[in-house]
């Protein structure tokens, strides 16, 4: 008997793509959707497909879950990788009674100021923070911890609309500039000073069962205050170092005590100099584009349908054995405008020959991107994470691009 699988997304991106192609392949599923916008290939995927006006509307996926259900019988597993959409489907699954992550699981990952409340609660190493409302308590928050400090959205995704305040001044200027107030908070944390890094599972039944690491050169707050930063991602092959031990203890009692079942986490931690490390922030999604491949690169593991295997079997396909070391070059140039000239590409594919994985370069004409991942990238893997390192450096000083 075939088990509804309903994916559900805003769009059929590329990356999406990836996941709804693992999806399609898993034994015994029909794959169903949910989305605002379609494609060719998405249809040919999924055998229906629920057009919704907003993905993002609990009012909209209970509907599209409404339809398919009268189409095709009881939906199995509602899922998603998209962060914006974790609570929604979570919402969505209590009502229908589909197993997967609880609403409760799925708001303290995505509420960052309730996420680091449970982990400071567990006694796990994160960034003081306060909620702010008025220009009293930003002053009284930034008495007790210092400068420089961090403004976010409470639930904002990886380093958007994020910004780094260095005295009071500057402090009350941003906080009106994203409409502090009451009904419209922000988010303040003490800025945590080391070298940036990140932790992923596949986590079975509330257990990480395989983990890895990636080290962000650099961080991206850093890369995004500094428009002549070309930031990269490099997952080492070689993992074992006291930072990590921490980190990986870390992030499993991170779980723990937000309560995810079944899936693949994404967390971001630092390394202080001191030796300790300390929690930014941790997501019941797959990580971004590039590094949940390069995941899948050094272990040699089709990451995509372990992803898969993971939310509808509850199952891991093989232990994993990190035989490799990856790495993504962010392309981005300096100025602002369209783009209007990359120069250095042949070089860069002469220089990289088999080592390079997958690349995307800028379109002509089209307008620079602000986000720290920039206008393309360059994805690389070798045995030898020195050599990957090399790797990604000589993409870096190759290939340039201009703006108009």
């Amino acid at each position: 008997m075939l088990r509804n699988v309903l994916f559900a997304a805003v769009s059929p991106s590329y990356d999406v793509m990836r996941f709804v192609r693992a999806l399609s392949k898993l034994e015994g599923v029909r794959l169903l959707g949910v989305f605002a916008r379609t494609s060719k290939e998405l249809r040919a995927l999924c055998r229906d497909v629920a057009v919704v006006d907003d993905a993002t509307s609990v009012r909209d996926l209970g509907d599209a879950v409404t339809l398919l259900q009268r189409r095709h019988g009881p939906v199995h597993r509602l899922v998603g990788i998209n962060e914006v959409l974790m609570v929604q489907l979570a919402q969505v699954r209590a009502r229908f009674d589909i197993p997967g992550t609880s609403v409760q699981a799925a708001t303290l990952f995505r509420e960052k100021a309730a996420m680091k409340d449970a982990l400071r609660a567990a006694k796990l190493p994160v960034a003081r923070h306060a909620l702010l409302t008025t220009d009293t308590a930003a002053r009284a928050f930034a008495e007790e911890v210092g400068f420089p400090l961090v403004l976010k959205p409470p639930a904002g995704v990886g380093a958007k609309s994020t910004y780094r305040v260095r005295n009071g001044r500057e402090l009350l200027a941003a906080l009106h500039g994203m409409d502090m107030r009451a009904q419209h908070p922000v988010l303040a944390e003490e800025m945590l000073r080391g070298t940036e890094h990140s932790f992923e599972t596949i986590t079975l039944r509330g257990v990480p069962q395989v983990f890895s690491f990636a080290n962000y050169l650099p961080g991206c707050l850093e890369v995004l205050e500094t428009p002549w930063i070309q930031w990269a991602c490099v997952l080492p092959r070689e993992v074992k170092n006291p930072a990590f031990d921490q980190a990986h203890a870390a992030g499993v009692a991170a779980i723990k005590a937000l309560g995810l079942d079944d899936g693949m986490t994404h967390m971001e931690w630092f390394a202080r100099t001191d030796g300790s490390i300390a929690i930014g922030e941790i997501a019941q999604r797959p990580p971004g584009p590039q590094l949940c491949q390069m995941t899948g690169l050094v272990h040699d593991v089709d990451i995509y349908r372990a992803w898969a295997r993971s939310v509808v079997d509850g199952v891991l396909d093989a232990p994993w054995q990190r035989k490799y070391a990856a790495g993504t070059a962010y392309l981005r140039g300096t100025g602002h405008g369209r783009v209007t000239a990359i120069r250095g590409v042949r070089e860069a594919q002469a220089l990289l020959g088999e080592h390079l994985v997958e690349a995307k370069l800028p379109a002509l004409g089209k307008p620079k991107n602000d986000s720290y991942e920039g206008d393309g990238y360059v994805v690389v893997r070798h045995e030898s994470t020195a050599k990957v390192k090399a790797l990604i450096t000589a993409a870096i000083e190759t290939i340039k691009i201009q703006y108009a």
